[in-house]
């Protein structure tokens, strides 16, 4: 097939780009920024555009599909071109159901930790060799790209977002799915650009349970007040599956997982982790693989990047980074490393990025979250602001809204790096949290000029 994507610098559309010409089509796409990682793969596999910008002369007559991209505009040329051609437009999710159709379809769903619980069930999938179809939101060890698309594959792994499917379809990207197979990790309010109330927000969740095949299993965290009303409500007829916190402690900086009188050490730890666990095993479960085989997989497993990743390791002293920015994801990381490391002093950073994280309204959802750090500060750029078209917030209205003695706020990250060099010590745990990238902020320099 001939294929044209709209904004084909994204994290999941490049991905898919990829996938789509690995498998023998021909692909072209076009963007007006493309970022890294993202361009240096697509040269790579020879699918970065020749030019930044929109380009009506892509869209041809012969053009199969068009597939675009939610950081389109419904005005985008291209677009308003391949509807003046009748051409087949379609968004991601509804390309991916489409492939999908005759498999066995399994999506991870929640608000946090379906990233990981993905994972983790393509970890243990792909340890046992199982021939599977994927799309997940992190780059993974052993495996090279985000997107797998093949013919004989009998499953498809899912990563279920909730954001909205492209600029002309403003429905769930996880309604398209349709899952025989469903996991919901739990629910916290994010993307207020989109669902500006709670309420709104977990709509889309009532909705996507409902979505699930007559004869289909929805798993479920036990510990989610929201998730335990949807189940009592739900119509359709299908098996639920609660699942929360395994047994397990914490040794020498090593968390085990106990069950049956056996111990499994994890090189993955905290809390929320290990209950995404128990969710990963119960999917595992449902597509054949059991208790003991799973286990004995899992204890490979290195996480999902970005995610507690491990950056820089001396003696005692250690820097993470995590992708955590809603105020749950926040909160959960910290207390793991709090936990994992009772001993040592936990300094974090956290930057503000998403669109909910720099809203003066939603702020006041983060208070509280920073309460476990010895030392932190928040850090945000004026300039994210301007780019999301967000009224300008002081550093008093963030410091305020996080309600921590103590708390440090910057909007210059010099200035916050100079701050770190006085507070870490050669056996302090930092902790840096953004999807950003604190203004070009480089790990691996920074431990080399705090851990000396």
């Amino acid at each position: 097939m001939r294929l044209h994507l709209i904004s084909i610098g994204g994290s999941a559309m490049h991905n898919l780009a990829i996938a789509l010409k690995n498998n023998g089509n021909i692909v072209t796409g076009s963007d007006d920024e493309i970022f890294e990682p993202s361009k240096s793969r697509l040269k790579k596999y020879g699918l970065l555009p020749e030019k930044i910008g929109w380009n009506t002369e892509k869209i041809t007559p012969d053009i199969d599909i068009v597939i675009l991209g939610m950081h389109a505009r419904k005005d985008n040329p291209e677009l308003l071109k391949a509807i003046n051609l009748g051409l087949k437009i379609v968004s991601y999710p509804e390309f991916l159901f489409y492939h999908s159709v005759n498999k066995t379809r399994v999506v991870i769903a929640g608000s946090h930790g379906k990233t990981t619980i993905t994972a983790m069930v393509m970890h243990v999938l792909n340890f046992y060799n199982r021939n599977f179809d994927f799309i997940v939101g992190s780059k993974l060890k052993d495996f090279e790209v985000m997107v797998r698309l093949s013919n004989d594959a009998s499953i498809m792994v899912f990563e279920g977002d909730e954001y909205l499917s492209s600029p002309i379809d403003l429905r769930s990207k996880f309604l398209w799915y349709k899952p025989h197979i469903a996991l919901i990790s739990g629910i916290a309010w994010d993307h207020i650009n989109v669902f500006p109330s709670f309420e709104n927000y977990l709509d889309q969740f009532f909705e996507f349970a409902d979505s699930i095949l007559p004869d289909g299993k929805l798993i479920y965290n036990d510990d989610d007040k929201y998730l335990k009303k949807i189940v009592i409500q739900m119509n359709n007829n299908i098996e639920t599956m609660p699942y929360s916190i395994p047994n397990y402690e914490i040794n020498n900086g090593v968390t085990y997982l106990i069950t049956n009188k056996k111990r499994y050490p994890l090189q993955i730890f905290g809390e929320h982790n290990l209950t995404n666990l128990n969710g990963a095993r119960k999917i595992c479960n449902s597509l054949g693989i059991n208790d003991e085989d799973f286990y004995r997989a899992i204890t490979s497993f290195q996480g999902a990047d970005n995610r507690l990743t491990l950056v820089f390791k001396k003696g005692r002293g250690r820097l993470f980074k995590d992708f955590a920015h809603a105020p749950s994801k926040v909160k959960a990381t910290l207390k793991a490393v709090k936990q994992q490391f009772p001993e040592q002093k936990i300094v974090v950073g956290f930057e503000l990025h998403t669109f909910s994280s720099l809203n003066a309204s939603f702020l006041k959802q983060y208070t509280g979250s920073l309460d476990m750090a010895d030392a932190a500060f928040v850090y945000f750029n004026p300039h994210a602001l301007e780019l999301k078209r967000l009224p300008s917030i002081s550093t008093e209205t963030v410091k305020i809204a996080f309600n921590k003695n103590n708390l440090m706020v910057f909007n210059d990250s010099n200035a916050a790096v100079d701050w770190l060099k006085k507070e870490v010590t050669s056996e302090t745990v930092l902790l840096m949290m953004s999807s950003g990238d604190f203004n070009g902020l480089k790990f691996e320099k920074l431990a080399g000029e705090l851990f000396k």
